[in-house]
Order: structure tokens, then C-alpha cells, then sequence
């Protein structure tokens, strides 16, 4: 493939609201990103992906948008983020920020003014349709419950389409008006200096214009939304307007968030010519998943997280780079939610991350990801901030578990457990803040934490530098970046084990993902032991068999 800037970096997200509270009012803020750059330089990351800043009554933590030029007071001022762009500059790091057109804030100018007069200009900035005899135009169900559209206030029969909250509503991507709207505001913003876009829920802006019912898949006599996105037909019409108007003048880095697309089609999303530089690789993500809820899902093992990643990179490897994810602002913690209990040691986290950081595509690892942060122990519902898990509660409530048990299965999926403050030190709230932090720490940030952590040899984050260090070792980084991924062992249970083959150099990766010791035999001799998640130097045997213990991970250079 044509080789790019980003190509060989790693990339981290922050949320930014719970990342380092700068000024001890118990939120996160640009000055708390600016003040952890060094840091970030330390790591090895190269691009930074901050989610929302803007100005938002954070019904959905950001992601509700009342003014896309302007930073909300809670994270600091246009200044600051001036500031940050400057300081990461000199970092040579890129600062990527979240772009959220599918829809904005109920609270936004234009949203304002459709309410005013729906039948004028800006009530084409929207879906505003009449109603079945005052019941919704169709039966779509909205990403957080309930149906797509909400009565329009002050009207009878109207409503507006909102596919998330319904203080969201979804802007109307066939009016030309209001897509020359969004690229003027993307230009604003790479005209300041921002590197490019991460792009939230994207395959979202293509509806079905006919706007008629499904059939039904609960009992609540709707359909999900993804069977509406399924008949949506022309999204990449308006993706490649985007990049031709607004990112490919600049050189924009673009990643996209799709679940729901035509794998026919990653050449048109991000081949040579696609519409993005690059997507999430969601594959181990919609694993256990269920069209009932949360409640429904289904325990997921290390040999279907493997599989998932062969087969996803099978097919990503040929056409373009996808971005590799353990976790991230709308999962729960990687380490509990794909390792077993057994295996949620430093060792098994160590060994999540090499698979992730070693696979072909570009790493995102997200904040606390570095030094193993797990999920929250939600004690009661009260605790709970997240809007799609509260929603998830009382889905399972309406299915007959009690409160304690619908707490326990929505819990474990929770957006919550990756949103709790980041854990720095010893000292009160992890260090994050001096004040009260917006959402409550981890229980266990006594124990994890960035101080701890730093200058161990052999803790997590030690590891991870390790990781990415050896991404960009000119020794080797032809082969991780660009090399072909190949698995090896395949059938074998609890082992996930692949090739990065290069031009010069070949990498094996092996990865016992059980409790229990094994014996690999290798076809080829070593050459020399990369990286090793054990502290004790790998004793191999004759006829190249290699010892691997509990959850041990070895990155080895072969012939």
C-alpha cells in the first residue's frame, strides 16, 4: 500500500472530562492534557484522539453539540486549545478531534430555529415528517431506547427524527444547505491546526428515505436501527463530498466509526482512493452481542477474540489499514471483558495488548488501557451516569430480573467502567483531581496507577512502551507495520499465535491464553526473543519446543 504518515505511529484516546482535572473542580480539562503531554511523548504515541470539547449541555457527554466552534467552559478556553495544539507540535504529536455530524444538540441554533418555523429553511436541516395519526411515522428504535422520533414541541402531529437521545436530533444529510454547513466547520478546524477527525456514527447520516415500519424484533413492537441502516442505500456519496470539499485539501488523517457496513465496500471506505484514511476494527467488539439487549449477550473467549481478529485482518490486510481496539469510551475495560477471571493478571494484560499492538493496523489504546485499568464494581444503579446503560437496566427489568441481577448483567457492559477517572498516583481520586471528580474513581486506584507503575521493568506500562518501541525499531518496523499477518495454529485451542512477515524479517507471536502450561514445537529455529510477558529468560528445548506458562506471551524473531 502507498505508505503514510501515520502509518507507523500509535494513537491514543482521551476523554477528555476524565483524563486530569487541572483546576481541581472534579472534571477533566485541556490545561490536565496540556500538563500530561510528556507523558504521552514517554509512551511513544504519536496522534491523539481527544472525544468532544465543544460547548454541550452533556446530555450524552459531549456528544450532544450547541455550538461546534466553540469549547465548552467545563474543559477551559479557545485559548487553551490553541495552546495544546502548539505544545503537541513540538511533541511531534498529531491532536485528532472527535467530529460528530450524524446529528447535534437540541440546544443548537439550528434546532432552535426549526423549532420556530419547521417549514422553513432550518426545518430542512432535520428529519421533521408528520405522524400516523398522531402515533410516529415508523417504528424505529433508537440507539438508547424508546423510538427514533420525538413529538415536535408546540405542534400537532409533527415529530423529528433523533437515532441516539432524544435531545440529539439527527441533521437532514440530504439538504445540500446543511452539508456545506459541516465543511466549512471542518475547515475552520483544520485550518487551526487540528491533524484530522476521528468520525462518530457515521454510517448513521443514510436513512431510509421511506421512513415505513420494519418488522418488529421485541416485544415493544419496534425494529432496531441497524435494519433501517440496511436498506439506507448511498452513504458514500456523501463521504467521498466530504473528503473532495473539506479533508483532502488539508491532508486530513481520517478514521471513521462504522459497525454496520458492506465488507464488499472497506475498499471504497478505505482503500487507496476511499472516502477515510482509516476505520475501527470493530470484529472482537460485536462478539456476544444480542439484538434483545444487554441482558441477552453471550460470554465471549480468547479463541473467538482470535478469530475474530484473523478473519478481520484476512480481509483488511489486502486493502488498507484499520485501527486496532481493545477498549474505548463506549466499551467496558478490555482486560474484564475478554480475559477470564483467571487470566486478569499482568501477565494476561500484557499479553491483550501485544496481540492488539502486534497485529497488522494501526493501535488506538485507550487512557488507562496502558497500565491495565479494569471495570468499576457498580454497587447500586444510582451510581450509574451513562444514558445506554441506565436505558440497558430497564430493559432487563421489563424482562423479569430483579434489580441486583439486572444491575450485575447491564454493569458488565457499561460505558461507565471506561469513563471513571484516570488513575495517576497513591493519593485521593487517583491523583486525577483535588476536588470531588464528576464520576467516582475506581475502587482499585489505590493499587493501579500511572506512579506505580513508571518505574517498574516489568509493570504494564513498562510493557507497553516496549510494544510500541519495537513498532518503530527500524529493525523491525517493516515487518509490524507493513509486514503480512499469517496465523500459526490455528486450530489449537487457547493459543492465539500469528506471523508479522516482512521483506527481511519474520516475527511469531505466541500467545497462551490459559491457566494452563503447554508445549509448542516450532517449524523453524529462533533467532532471538523480542519480548517476553514472564521476567524469567524463555528456556528453550531441542527440536524447537517452546514452554509457554499461564497467560505467557513471547514475541520471537524466526527464520
Amino acid at each position: 500500500m502507498k505508505k503514510r504518515w501515520w502509518h507507523n505511529k500509535t494513537a491514543y484516546q482521551i476523554y477528555p472530562k476524565s483524563f486530569y482535572d487541572s483546576n481541581g473542580d472534579g472534571i477533566g480539562d485541556l490545561r490536565g492534557i496540556i500538563q500530561k503531554l510528556d507523558y504521552l511523548k514517554d509512551l511513544g504515541i504519536g496522534i491523539v484522539w481527544i472525544s468532544p470539547i465543544y460547548q454541550s449541555p452533556f446530555i450524552d457527554q459531549g456528544y450532544d453539540i450547541s455550538d461546534y466552534y466553540a469549547i465548552d467552559p467545563a474543559f477551559g478556553t479557545m485559548e487553551d486549545m490553541d495552546e495544546l495544539l502548539r505544545e503537541a507540535k513540538k511533541r511531534d504529536i498529531a491532536i485528532v478531534m472527535d467530529l460528530v455530524v450524524n446529528h447535534c444538540s437540541d440546544q443548537h441554533e439550528w434546532f432552535q430555529k426549526a423549532l420556530k418555523d419547521p417549514f422553513g429553511p432550518y426545518g430542512e436541516y432535520f428529519y421533521i415528517r408528520e405522524g400516523k395519526d398522531g402515533n410516529p411515522p415508523c417504528n424505529w428504535r433508537s440507539y438508547f431506547g424508546g423510538s427514533v422520533w420525538e413529538p415536535l414541541p408546540g405542534y400537532d402531529n409533527l415529530f423529528y427524527l433523533h437515532m441516539f437521545a432524544k435531545e440529539q436530533p439527527d441533521l437532514n444529510w440530504e439538504n445540500p444547505a446543511l452539508r456545506q454547513e459541516i465543511y466549512k466547520m471542518i475547515r475552520w478546524w483544520l485550518e487551526k491546526g487540528v491533524a484530522g477527525f476521528r468520525i462518530d456514527a457515521i454510517i448513521n447520516i443514510k436513512k431510509d428515505l421511506r421512513f415505513e415500519d420494519f418488522p418488529a424484533d421485541r416485544e415493544d413492537g419496534m425494529c432496531a436501527a441497524t435494519t433501517m441502516l440496511a436498506s439506507a442505500h448511498g452513504i458514500l456519496d456523501f463521504l467521498m463530498e466530504m473528503k473532495k470539499e473539506a479533508f483532502a485539501p488539508y491532508n486530513a488523517f481520517t478514521i471513521g466509526e462504522l459497525f454496520d457496513f458492506d465488507q464488499q465496500e472497506l475498499k471504497r471506505y478505505i482503500g487507496e482512493d476511499g472516502c477515510f484514511e482509516s476505520i475501527f476494527d470493530f470484529a472482537p467488539h460485536l462478539l456476544g452481542g444480542s439484538d434483545h439487549g444487554w441482558y441477552n449477550r453471550r460470554p465471549v473467549t480468547m479463541d473467538q477474540f482470535r478469530d475474530a481478529v484473523f478473519a478481520s485482518k484476512a480481509i483488511s490486510q489486502e486493502i488498507g489499514m484499520m485501527a486496532n481496539i481493545i477498549e474505548n469510551h463506549d466499551e467496558p475495560r478490555g482486560v474484564s471483558r475478554y480475559l477470564p477471571a483467571e487470566g486478569q493478571t499482568e501477565q494476561g494484560k500484557k499479553l491483550l495488548a501485544a496481540i492488539s499492538l502486534m497485529s497488522f493496523g494501526l493501535p488506538f489504546i485507550y487512557q488507562g488501557q496502558e497500565i491495565g485499568m479494569t471495570n468499576k464494581t457498580f454497587r447500586s444503579i444510582e451510581e450509574v451516569d451513562d444514558i445506554s446503560t441506565l436505558d440497558e437496566y430497564q430493559v432487563a427489568l421489563e424482562h423479569g430480573y430483579t434489580g441486583e441481577g439486572a444491575l450485575a448483567l447491564v454493569a458488565e457492559m457499561s460505558r461507565d467502567n471506561a469513563r471513571t477517572p484516570m488513575q495517576w498516583s497513591e493519593e485521593a481520586h487517583g491523583g486525577f483531581t483535588t476536588g470531588t471528580p464528576w464520576l467516582p474513581v475506581n475502587e482499585n486506584c489505590q493499587t493501579i496507577h500511572v506512579k506505580e507503575q513508571e518505574p517498574q521493568e516489568n509493570s504494564v506500562l513498562s510493557f507497553y512502551k516496549k510494544l510500541i518501541a519495537l513498532r518503530t525499531a527500524p529493525e523491525y518496523e517493516e515487518a509490524i507495520v507493513y509486514g503480512s499477518q499469517e496465523p500459526f495454529l490455528e486450530e489449537e485451542t487457547d493459543l492465539t499465535a500469528f506471523y508479522r512477515k516482512g521483506q527481511e524479517k519474520t516475527l511469531l507471536i505466541l500467545a497462551n491464553t490459559c491457566s494452563k502450561s503447554r508445549t509448542i514445537t516450532l517449524p523453524a529455529p529462533i533467532k532471538k526473543v523480542l519480548l517476553n510477558n514472564y521476567a524469567a529468560p524463555l528456556k528453550a528445548t531441542p527440536n524447537h519446543q517452546i514452554p509457554l506458562q499461564s497467560y505467557q506471551l513471547i514475541i520471537l524473531e524466526t527464520t
